[in-house]
């Protein structure tokens, strides 16, 4: 075996003593998994890790009104009616995002167990977070960061995100697009046996739930109901999981989880081309789809991120109608802040329409902005690649070749993803998991509590690809 083959071949062992947790004790079936099993064992209840949080400046973001946004959306509706529309700042926490949530669990956890230092592989905000936390509790920290092309040309957004985990004081190791990146990340955990802060553990997901509940919490607070929906950008998944499980563990057991990506359809993320023809680094279609139809395909052997359990309806927005809306929020609301939370609001802007004026839709975070993450700068790099920028239609924006801004805001609308082949796929990435085409009745509740779809759905589908059940 090369040296690839030996580290891969070591990934296990390298995650185990890296996480703290064994994830072998928790499958079940042929396919199954015990991820309840997994998130009891994170050892912190809601209150523990409520309380972490505040020992580090994390939580408790203000709820904030967009009455001028809200007023423009009921101008525009077809019914002269919208929603409320309201977000959770979450720009307030240490590194300016919700990412300090997640990092805040893993990082204080990492202290508790003695470790001298924490790693990530991220391209984005977390990084920042897991360097800010690192800091408050007094531990070393790397991240490893997917920056650059062939070329070494990266983004403004990424550039900036890197530089700031430096100015926290983390070492950055910069890599290109591509397999490098799992490859070096498992070599600096086995190098330094620092631990694994990894955006998909549960430890991770367990910080984003006091979101959840503090929506729930401020909202009953204010207005003594839970609100009709809330949105929330998705890429990886986390964000839609924890902040539906708070929201659960509240009791807002009716309000509508509703996840919302950037449309790059027809970008491969993983393309040392395609890489520098998006101007979004996270939040899209991208990494939203691959990790609801496959989970599992991230840096632990499984992810505590599951969205398909949560998310009742997933829609996608353009390039233009979020870069759009940061400039909005700007100029009508006071309120600059950076593009992820971005993309959520533009999709609330659009989905308030549907509902009558009395009701509450909640944009689920924010973040901070900067010059990197700034629209003009984005768009500046996209000109510079060739793309070409439009005022116009952006439901007629090709990823990669335009950038459409909405001529008038009666344009912004959303595209309704189909949930229903979603889940499908999720079975069908499931099932190249096991030998043999039988599975377990375990599992076939466990595809049941995974994809949301009924029995009857579900056997159609495992019939169609000649699964059987014992």
């Amino acid at each position: 075996m090369n040296k690839y083959e030996e580290l891969m071949a070591r990934k296990s062992q390298i995650m185990l003593k890296s996480v703290g947790i064994d994830f072998d004790k928790y499958e079940t079936g042929k396919l199954s998994f015990n991820y309840e099993g997994l998130m009891r064992d994170v050892g912190y209840c809601l209150e523990e890790v409520r309380e972490i949080q505040k020992e580090a400046g994390v939580g408790n973001t203000p709820l904030i009104e967009l009455k001028n946004i809200t007023k423009l959306a009921r101008k525009v509706s077809k019914t002269g009616k919208a929603a409320r529309i309201f977000i959770k700042d979450e720009s307030c926490n240490p590194s300016g995002s919700f990412k300090d949530r997640r990092a805040s669990v893993s990082v204080y956890d990492a202290m508790k167990r003695g470790y001298k230092g924490v790693a990530a592989a991220t391209s984005g905000n977390y990084g920042a977070a897991v360097a800010s936390q690192a800091n408050i509790r007094g531990l070393k920290c790397i991240i490893a960061n997917e920056c650059y092309d062939s070329r070494k040309i990266g983004q403004p957004e990424i550039i900036e995100k890197g530089r700031k985990c430096e100015g926290y004081g983390a070492e950055v190791v910069r890599l290109t697009v591509g397999p490098e990146l799992f490859y070096t990340y498992l070599k600096i955990l086995e190098d330094t046996g620092y631990y694994n802060a990894s955006l998909y553990s549960s430890y991770g997901i367990a910080g984003v739930e006091t979101l959840g509940y503090e929506i729930a919490e401020k909202c009953r607070e204010k207005f003594e109901r839970d609100p009709s929906a809330v949105v929330a950008t998705h890429a990886g998944g986390g964000n839609v999981t924890g902040t539906a499980r708070g929201l659960i563990k509240a009791g807002a057991l009716d309000t509508k989880i509703i996840g919302a990506s950037v449309d790059l359809s027809g970008l491969h993320m993983a393309s040392d081309i395609a890489f520098n023809k998006k101007s979004f680094t996270t939040g899209h279609t991208g990494f939203g789809i691959p990790f609801m139809t496959n989970p599992d395909r991230s840096d632990v052997p499984r992810s505590a991120a599951r969205p398909l359990r949560y998310m009742d309806r997933y829609v996608t927005i353009s390039q233009g109608e979020v870069f759009w809306m940061t400039e909005v929020l700007a100029q009508l609301e006071g309120l600059e802040r950076g593009p992820a939370g971005n993309t959520s609001l533009a999709a609330a802007f659009a989905i308030a329409q549907e509902y009558d004026n009395d009701e509450i839709i909640v944009v689920q975070e924010t973040e901070y902005t900067g010059a990197g993450k700034h629209p003009i700068a984005q768009l500046n790099f996209a000109k510079e690649n060739g793309i070409e920028i439009i005022i116009g239609n952006p439901k007629e924006e090709v990823p990669g070749k335009n950038i459409i801004l909405p001529s008038h805001p009666s344009l912004v609308s959303v595209t309704d993803a189909n949930m229903k082949e979603l889940r499908n796929s999720y079975i069908r990435n499931s099932l190249k998991r096991i030998k043999g085409n039988e599975i377990e009745q375990r599992d076939l509740k466990f595809l049941l509590e995974e994809t949301k779809l009924s029995l009857r759905e579900t056997k159609e589908l495992l019939k169609e690809n000649n699964i059987s059940i014992e």
